[in-house]
């Protein structure tokens, strides 16, 4: 579920989970935010085995602390779904997204798995956790995350609904490659491996610098492969790998579909759960045919043919033939030298 954002800050994932990122600045400043927030204070108590550095800087925080930072929840709303409420809150005198997630045994799991994913990783293009509540003394609210918030709020209201402004090619491609190297991240370089599970446009957010940071983990899995829980299935319309649907095992590969469908839409404009990703990648129309009409002539179209060309192998029909993201970033960074150039993050031309 997309939040509406009221100050166009920030969306969310489905069951109205939302993340964000801060509006410039350097990480060690918002560290040091968060440590000025909670100083050093906390129960011992932190989720997952291993202490990181990331860990170090996202602190365990009090119930009066929360609602401290939110002026007792009347600093604002700044978004809402289904599972949590958003306010806008002050860290260290630097504006954060306050996550509230309401109370209930489907919602608590999904607050857990965000919180031990979030304090696991630590990536550029992934959302930075400041800190966290579990209060079990309070019945209203099933945990609390403190995210870094987003000025340029999420991808999907980039492409579908700013109407005066067009994503320009150069952008769009900066950000497939750098969600491409946030998934390549969770997937090869995490142990055990990370699979993100709602990978989709209104979970990509975009900082001061229109850098992407993928957000909301409350579907993410550790591990090869996971089963669904009976009944309970993950991902969004359009977006949802239907072998996934299929099995109910979830794989790195079921991100991969999700990204070619996520890479599908970047160069189409048009909405996957419109218009399905394989009939998509699978029409005879002319590769250049297919890239958002609003460009006009503003694109690269050998980029545009082979990111049509990569979209449909991320989203064929057998999991094993499609591509891992290591395989996805490296044919990105062969393919999008003249938009991106060789910066190694994958900012791309304004």
């Amino acid at each position: 579920m997309l939040l509406q954002s009221r100050r166009g800050l920030l969306c969310c994932g489905c069951g109205g989970s939302a993340c964000a990122v801060v509006a410039g600045g350097a990480r060690a400043a918002a560290a040091a935010a968060a440590a000025a927030l909670v100083g050093e204070e906390t129960d011992g108590h932190q989720p997952g085995a291993h202490t990181t550095e990331h860990e170090q800087s996202a602190r365990r925080v009090s119930w009066a602390q929360v609602e401290s930072m939110t002026r007792g929840f009347t600093s604002g709303v700044v978004g809402e779904g289904g599972f949590s409420t958003v306010y806008l809150g002050r860290v260290g005198g630097s504006p954060a997204a306050v996550k509230v997630h309401r109370s209930s045994e489907r919602v608590q799991r999904a607050f857990r798995q965000e919180l031990e994913a979030l304090l696991r990783v630590r990536h550029p293009h992934i959302v930075r956790l400041l800190a966290f509540c579990c209060d079990d003394q309070d019945q209203q609210a099933a945990g609390v995350l403190v995210l870094e918030l987003a000025p340029n709020g999420n991808l999907h209201d980039h492409l579908h609904r700013h109407q005066m402004t067009v994503m320009p090619w150069p952008r769009r491609v900066a950000v497939a490659l750098q969600v491409a190297r946030a998934l390549e991240y969770l997937h090869h370089r995490c142990e055990p491996q990370v699979v993100h599970g709602d990978v989709k446009a209104s979970n990509v957010l975009l900082d001061a610098a229109m850098a992407a940071r993928l957000c909301d983990f409350g579907s993410a899995r550790a591990g090869f492969l996971s089963a669904a829980r009976r009944g309970v299935l993950l991902g969004s319309p359009g977006y949802v790998d239907p072998h996934y649907l299929r099995s109910g095992v979830l794989t790195s590969k079921s991100d991969v579909y999700s990204f070619g469908a996520l890479l599908l839409e970047m160069l189409t404009g048009l909405q996957p759960f419109q218009h399905g990703p394989r009939l998509l990648a699978a029409t005879t129309t002319p590769p250049c045919d297919l890239v958002d009409r609003r460009l006009g002539c503003r694109y690269d179209a050998t980029e545009a043919k082979a990111m049509v060309a990569l979209a449909a192998a991320c989203v064929g029909d057998n999991p094993t033939l499609r591509p891992s993201m290591a395989d996805v970033v490296r044919t990105l960074e062969r393919t999008a030298q003249a938009s991106i150039g060789t910066r190694s993050d994958g900012g791309g031309k304004q």
